[in-house]
């Protein structure tokens, strides 16, 4: 079972599958994941585990956070997260490196976006803004947001200028295109939330793309199928018609003779 994965995002590239495809991929470390905690059921109310990546100053850290480091008998982490699970995990080693995700499978990755401060509605939220001409004097403002003196307010999520960006996101069902286990990283297809160097989570995809891509399959098999039956049916159909139309045309020429 894929529990998930903690890494970092080095950068882009671009890899060539084996039909000879070139496939643009970000590149992920996901090197020591570590467990540093169980959560059950019965003990806490939930199924998940707790997993650490990337090491950090001891000077960093405060005692409460040093202390539970130290109980689980590693060196303190920097990025630590929680995965969820439906059942407790029986006792033992779980595997948390790149082998656990294999090419083909889709995950899930969720990070932080890159921040881009204090922005206008056009940036914000693709407005198309006014007038260009010189006489416009309202190039790339809001424009008009209230209403009448009914309701007498502005309407709530109006489009108007703020901080863009720095959000948790998650773009889901990227493909794993190459796991490396010597490297310890792991090559996912498209573009990834975040900056080079920020963290990200790793999940198998929720949606479970490769089993809606072959239930379509078997539609299109069957319906493939269906088709070629109904095509043999109205070709032994048209060859049984002029078998009938003779052997009606046979008594009439008996009868006229």
């Amino acid at each position: 079972m894929s529990i998930g994965l903690l890494g970092q995002k080095i950068g882009m590239t671009s890899v060539y599958d084996a039909a000879g495809k070139l496939h643009p991929v970000t590149v992920i470390a996901a090197s020591d994941n570590v467990l540093l905690r169980r959560l059950t059921h019965e003990n806490n109310g939930y199924s998940a585990v707790q997993v650490g990546f990337d090491r950090q100053k001891e000077s960093r850290l405060s005692k409460a956070m040093l202390g539970g480091f130290k109980k689980a008998g590693v060196e303190a982490k920097r990025f630590v997260r929680e995965f969820r699970l439906s059942v407790d995990l029986p006792e033992g080693e779980i595997n948390l490196s790149v082998t656990q995700f294999q090419p083909g499978d889709f995950v899930d990755v969720t990070g932080r976006s890159k921040g881009k401060g204090f922005q206008g509605v056009m940036k914000r939220h693709n407005f198309h803004g006014q007038g260009a001409a010189h006489g416009s004097k309202t190039h790339r403002r809001v424009g008009a947001i209230g209403n009448r003196s009914t309701p007498g307010r502005i309407w709530k999520n109006m489009g108007m200028p703020g901080h863009l960006g720095d959000e948790r996101v998650t773009v889901q069902n990227l493909q794993v295109m190459q796991v490396r286990e010597a490297e310890q990283i792991i090559l996912v297809s498209g573009a990834v939330p975040g900056a080079t160097g920020s963290y990200v989570i790793i999940r198998s995809a929720l949606k479970n793309p490769a089993a809606r891509i072959a239930e379509h399959q078997a539609h299109a098999k069957q319906d493939k199928a269906a088709a070629k039956k109904a095509e043999v049916e109205k070709k032994q159909e048209a060859e049984k018609k002029p078998e009938a139309e003779k052997k009606q045309s046979e008594p009439a020429k008996e009868e006229q003779k």
